[in-house]
């Protein structure tokens, strides 16, 4: 293949790159010392071990071990290639990479990114169309009335570029053509359907025109919203079919917006559709909905990106909750924190703030959110008849199963404490019934179990003198080209104990040998194992003194070649032994003789 990019641009563009913007947009960091810390994006955790380091634009978990470069940090989250890597790089700091396409080897990729393209180009063409209508023509005045009328105001209508799709049964087909667009393609898009006889029309007609946007804000889709109220045979709703460009399990509704907002609030409010997301908007900035589908560990991973803590703001009906207490679920046991806005009477959040304004929704429900805890307890309450007495044990002990469940031992206290003066029962009692849903073995593995927190620390104190001798001597040659040469002056042809460190140490002195100088995120990408890069990134994240001095690089050698002097001592004991065990005692004299010498060079 010939789409190679020059090796200068590679560099040009990792330099300009700042790996904590990039990261920030899939994982949420808090700056903590020099470093910037989260929730590791590669595998579940609770506590962030997951770190970058903005000096050295290099990242490491300390959990799961991953690490790199910026490139290795899309290569792994993405599931991209190493130039697709370098393309996504160089389109944050806005630099177009053209790709030398091979025209065999690559004809059908380059035809199905302009196909994507294409399809791109003419949602955003409709999109602004489909606005113009509503908000600058006489065919879309009863549309835009409509809307105001229903409580949307005109800065609503701008910001979410809603529009208007005329009756017309080829308009917009006959649009695309004009401008130039395969109409095969735009089937393909799900633009316009294709009729039996070869000839194509619209699929929106006569609606309220949403425009849908990806994580980029790229449009990518609409959904129709019907007014006619003459028009009870078609569905409220008529939303664009999946495509590649369109996928529901990916997408949510206002994120490229609302990413703003939802760092400095830290926290995100879920609605069930892009309605109440608009409506909503200008008193809660950091509303997204999922696109009329259940949530997506896709969904999951997307808002994890940004924060750690969720507020589920659904209908106020019994389906409303029970999709609530669903996503409950399945939010909590991927490590956030949720909580609950509860909406009266079956109403939904539009409903609510054309009633009491949007001000009141902000303060009565949104910042009136309750714990997911509290939820599940006032989600039981609704399932059951609290005045008979077999709706009061189910009642009891599904909400026994739940406090089962939480972690800290003084939530659990508190909510049993509220059920026994809701019900007049003995703490006591509940605790023994609540012991025998969770064996209790079970329950105190994992109320004992340790947050791990500093994962860093842990594993320096753990790690015996040798080791962590070993890692200082590569942190400091990673740091310094003078030092490295230093270190293999002093090492005089020994090894260093640990294979892995070993292996560093030469690709270390051969990338500088090259002509390399000392670039922490140039040298972890150059290394050709994963695991390799690791454990080098993990060195690199350590905190040395720049200004390391002699006695302590030899005290630190000296520590790698004791550890060396001991093994060869251990094994001199068992061959002692083994000849003790033949009777061949003058061997095991000569062999003691050796032990003993190496004893006292081991001393000096």
């Amino acid at each position: 293949m010939s789409d190679r990019i020059p090796e200068e641009m590679v560099e040009e563009i990792r330099k300009k790159t700042d790996i904590v913007d990039v990261i920030s947009d899939y994982v949420q960091l808090k700056k903590q010392g020099r470093n910037y810390f989260g929730l590791c994006p590669f595998h579940g955790e609770n506590s962030p071990s997951f770190s970058v380091s903005p000096e050295k634009q290099i990242f490491h978990c300390f959990g799961c071990g991953a690490g790199g470069n910026v490139y290795s940090f899309l290569m792994d989250h993405d599931g991209v290639s190493f130039k697709e890597a370098v393309v996504i790089a160089g389109s944050k700091i806005g630099m177009d990479i053209s790709l030398q396409q091979d025209e065999t080897a690559n004809e059908t990729d380059g035809n199905t990114k302009q196909l994507y393209k294409d399809q791109q180009d003419a949602h955003e063409l409709l999109a602004k169309f489909y606005h113009h209508l509503l908000m600058n023509t006489e065919e879309g005045q009863h549309a835009l009335e409509y809307m105001l009328q229903r409580g949307f105001t005109e800065e609503q209508l701008k910001q979410f570029r809603i529009g208007w799709a005329l009756p017309s049964w080829d308009f917009t087909s006959e649009l695309l053509k004009k401008r130039g667009f395969d109409l095969s393609s735009m089937e393909q898009a799900g633009l316009i359907i294709k009729r039996d006889n070869g000839s194509y029309f619209d699929r929106f007609r006569e609606r309220i025109m949403f425009p849908v946007e990806n994580d980029r804000g790229q449009t990518v889709a609409f959904s129709g919203r019907i007014i006619n109220s003459d028009k009870k045979d078609e569905p409220k709703y008529l939303n664009s079919p999946e495509t590649p460009l369109f996928q529901k399990n990916k997408i949510l509704f206002n994120y490229h917006r609302a990413r703003g907002a939802i760092r400095r609030e830290q926290s995100v409010v879920l609605f069930e559709g892009f309605a109440d997301v608009i409506s909503s908007n200008e008193w809660t900035a950091n509303g997204i909905a999922t696109m009329g589908t259940s949530l997506t560990v896709q969904h999951i991973g997307l808002i994890k990106r940004l924060t750690g803590q969720v507020i589920i703001c659904y209908d106020g009906d019994k389906a409303g909750y029970e999709a609530a207490f669903k996503a409950a679920r399945e939010l909590a046991s991927s490590g956030l924190k949720v909580k609950v806005a509860l909406l009266p009477n079956g109403m939904d959040p539009d409903d609510y703030i054309q009633k009491k304004g949007g001000q009141a929704f902000k303060q009565e429900i949104i910042d009136s959110s309750v714990s997911e805890m509290a939820f599940k307890m006032h989600y039981f309450r609704s399932k059951n008849n609290l005045s008979s007495e077999d709706g009061r044990l189910s009642y009891i002990k599904s909400v026994l199963k739940e406090i089962s469940s939480l972690k800290e031992t003084i939530d659990r206290e508190f909510y049993i404490k509220q059920l026994s003066d809701e019900f007049n029962l003995s703490v006591e009692g509940l605790s023994q019934q609540m012991m025998s849903i969770t064996p209790q073995d079970e329950t105190a593995k994992e109320i004992q179990q340790p947050k791990p927190s500093g994962v860093f620390q842990w594993r320096s104190t753990l790690l015996p003198a040798y080791l962590t001798a070993e890692r200082h001597l590569i942190a400091h040659m990673m740091a310094n080209e003078d030092t490295a040469y230093t270190v293999q002056n002093l090492l005089s042809g020994k090894t260093m104990n640990k294979d892995e460190h070993q292996a560093i140490f030469t690709y270390l002195l051969a990338y500088y040998e090259e002509g390399h100088h000392s670039d922490a995120g140039a040298f972890v990408h150059m290394l050709p194992d994963r695991h390799l890069r690791a454990i080098a990134t993990e060195i690199n994240m350590m905190d040395i003194n720049p200004e390391v001095g002699s006695d302590e690089l030899n005290d630190y050698v000296a520590e790698v070649l004791k550890y060396q002097k001991l093994l060869k001592i251990k094994e001199k004991e068992v061959e002692e032994k083994e000849a003790e065990r033949k009777n061949d005692f003058r061997k095991a004299a000569e062999i003691g003789m050796e032990i003993i010498q190496l004893r006292k060079a081991l001393k000096r």
